[in-house]
């Protein structure tokens, strides 16, 4: 039943982390990002802050929020990193770098912890990565990036899922507050030095909210898919975020799935069935 738990909140963390992408992605064409990343990690920060005084959560333990600081420190280099490297066009082959490493960090994380898993989930966790970067692959092959900034993006946001992990679940909402407080303190003084970020037009702020919300409730199915079962297939699963992103990106903006997208869902389907199975 925890195996079931586990996979289901894991897919729940990457369908809310997929739309959320979506939403934001689109809310940047129409404003500065910047604004959009403040005005989103602003209304995570209030959502998570509002769920964690109506629910009478217990403040969590200094250990617990020593952790939430220091997620939100790897998850704004991350971010950081990430837009370095996309600014300078290299987004079809950032993103694929960056993306297998967000789901190989907690693998090896994992397996030093807990232990190799059974061998359908080594499998499956196999064919995600191999998934991963065939979603979010580039058609074309020659394209000159920055491999530093892309791989200090993947492993921000790797480090970020894992010490999201030991940061514990007695206290989920008031740790994201924590992450979700330190990312916009970050994104404010980013944008404060490069004079740039303001509250997005009243024609992206409706995206730039919803991306926000879904952001932070992605971040709690991941904390609740790791209570119920490993960091290493919760990680995968969750990284699957693509899949979303990309439908959406076909359904709505009638965006052509490449045929190598297409072998990538698909096997990012085979890699959820083995893990589920295991």
């Amino acid at each position: 039943m925890n195996g079931i738990a586990s996979t289901a909140f894991g897919l729940a963390a990457a369908t809310a982390w997929g739309v959320a992408d979506f939403s934001g992605g689109i809310a940047s064409r129409r404003y500065h990002l910047f604004g959009v990343l403040i005005v989103s990690q602003g209304m995570g920060l209030l959502f998570m802050a509002s769920f964690a005084l109506v629910s009478s959560e217990p403040f969590p333990a200094l250990s617990s929020l020593g952790y939430g600081v220091a997620a939100g420190l790897a998850a704004a280099v991350g971010g950081a990193a990430l837009y370095q490297a996309l600014s300078v066009g290299q987004m079809g082959v950032a993103s694929p770098v960056t993306a297998v490493l967000v789901a190989a960090v907690p693998v090896l994380f994992g397996a030093f912890r807990q232990g190799l898993p059974s061998l359908f989930q080594f499998s499956g966790l196999g064919v995600g990565m191999v998934a991963l970067w065939l979603i979010s692959r580039p058609e074309a092959s020659r394209v000159h990036w920055n491999i530093t900034m892309a791989l200090l993006a993947g492993l921000g946001f790797g480090v970020f899922l894992v010490l999201l992990s030991q940061a514990g679940t007695n206290a989920v909402f008031w740790t994201l507050s924590t992450v979700r407080g330190i990312s916009l303190l970050l994104m404010l003084g980013i944008s404060v030095l490069r004079r740039q970020g303001s509250i997005p037009s009243f024609r992206a702020l409706p995206l730039t909210l919803l991306a926000g919300t879904l952001d932070v409730t992605g971040s709690v199915f991941f904390m609740l898919a790791v209570a119920a079962g490993r960091l290493d297939i919760a990680a995968v699963l969750s990284s699957l975020y693509p899949v979303a992103t990309a439908l959406l990106a076909r359904q709505v903006l009638r965006e052509r799935v490449t045929r190598t997208q297409g072998v990538g869902i698909a096997a990012a389907l085979v890699a959820v069935s083995l893990i589920a199975i295991g």
